[in-house]
């Protein structure tokens, strides 16, 4: 599906070693086992946590994001409130997202919550409520440079003078 609203993904390389040893437990754990067969059950094992974990932690995220993608900004506000709120509460699963969720994100869920609720609101024409929440996740994550974008875009607008 594709999708004409523009997403980022910033990866963070280092988080990929962790990644690779898991795999190679996983596949240590398969050559015990089944040596013919290592690659293939460890690859299968790999993608299957792989794809467990991301889709059902983050699923509040992944909600919102889907109605982005649809073009449902105003519902969308609610689904990454619910994920701020989730990761907020267990900051460690976002911490360490490169383990527990296998993920290779630079930004955290929290970040990108706080930066998606503020472009939902864009979206849907709420600029005053988009600029806080800008200003908020900058609050958090002081260099975000979506946040800063977003917020340099809002001020470009509002800072034009009348024609």
């Amino acid at each position: 599906m594709s999708s004409k609203t523009p997403t980022t993904r910033q990866i963070s390389w280092i988080s990929i070693v962790p990644q690779l040893i898991t795999m190679g437990i996983i596949m240590t754990f398969w050559y015990s086992i089944s040596p013919e067969n290592v690659i293939l059950y460890g690859s299968l094992t790999y993608l299957v946590i792989s794809f467990s974990l991301r889709n059902l932690i983050p699923k509040d995220h992944r909600n919102g994001m889907k109605k982005v993608k649809k073009g449902n900004f105003k519902e969308a506000i609610s689904d990454f409130n619910e994920s701020y709120n989730f990761f907020n509460k267990n900051n460690w699963i976002d911490k360490y997202r490169f383990i527990t969720l296998l993920s290779s994100s630079r930004v955290s869920y929290k970040e990108m919550a706080l930066n998606n609720i503020a472009f939902c609101y864009a979206q849907s024409g709420n600029g005053i409520k988009s600029k806080e929440f800008y200003e908020r996740t900058l609050k958090e994550f002081p260099e975000s440079g979506i946040a800063k974008a977003g917020l340099n875009m809002l001020n470009s607008i509002s800072d034009k003078a009348p024609e």
